[in-house]
């Protein structure tokens, strides 16, 4: 008879799935936001608003996925760092951290800003297209997404990438990916480059994926998995 599996390796089955879960819903809420904002608000920033006539349902579904993106990539933070437990590094620990929920909170205010052009926009029309407010806050979300969350972005993924290179938490091939892809990010991550946001959420697509892989492996040959 197989002996029952204490509480202790049921959770560390239960955490690298739970991270993976979380981390696929983060990845294909954003993605999904992304596109449906970018295929229907111009790449400039200081155009007039002439796109949110026909739009701004589209937008506003967009804008509605942000939070809830934002839920799932939390539970994507708490969960791997629970798995690192006494190995996390504080510093690494604190920059991880930070660095996640910047990002995240920069997400937000640039959605919450975004959504709220769109009501603005639905009560009086008229009086938002062109005027210097429009202006203002189209400008200030496209430089918080486009420049500042993309680059604590690119900082979330070096530090993720180091603690996998120090403790085996993920394979080496995935942390030099994530070196590599936030170098991109760090360079090029600027109001001149398009979709370059959607580099992060596909390289969380990427490590979720390989956990929740690796946990599955694991799983089957009946030992605890690396992540």
């Amino acid at each position: 008879m197989t002996p029952a599996a204490s509480p202790a390796d049921a959770q560390r089955f239960r955490a690298p799935q739970a991270a993976a879960v979380a981390g696929i819903v983060f990845s294909v809420l954003l993605v999904a936001s992304i596109l449906l904002v970018r295929l229907s608000v111009p790449a400039d920033p200081l155009e007039l608003g002439s796109w949110l006539h026909g739009r701004a349902s589209t937008i506003a579904l967009g804008m509605n996925l942000v939070p809830f993106a934002g839920i799932a990539f939390l539970w994507f933070i708490g969960v791997l760092r629970d798995r690192l437990g006494d190995r996390e590094d504080r510093f690494f620990a604190t920059v991880f951290l930070g660095s996640g929920l910047l990002f995240l909170a920069m997400l937000f205010f640039s959605a919450a800003v975004g959504g709220g052009l769109v009501l603005v926009y639905a009560a009086d029309p008229g009086a938002l297209t062109g005027s210097t407010t429009f202006t203002f806050a189209r400008a200030i979300t496209y430089e918080i997404l486009n420049i500042y969350a993309i680059k604590m972005a690119g900082v979330f993924m070096i530090v993720t990438s180091t603690l996998s290179l120090r403790t085996g938490f993920l394979a080496r091939w995935v942390a030099f990916c994530g070196f590599a892809v936030a170098l991109v990010l760090l360079l090029l991550g600027s109001r001149f480059v398009d979709w370059i946001l959607l580099v992060f959420p596909l390289w969380v697509l990427l490590v979720s994926l390989y956990i929740l892989v690796d946990n599955l492996r694991a799983r089957r040959a009946g030992s605890a998995p690396l992540a």
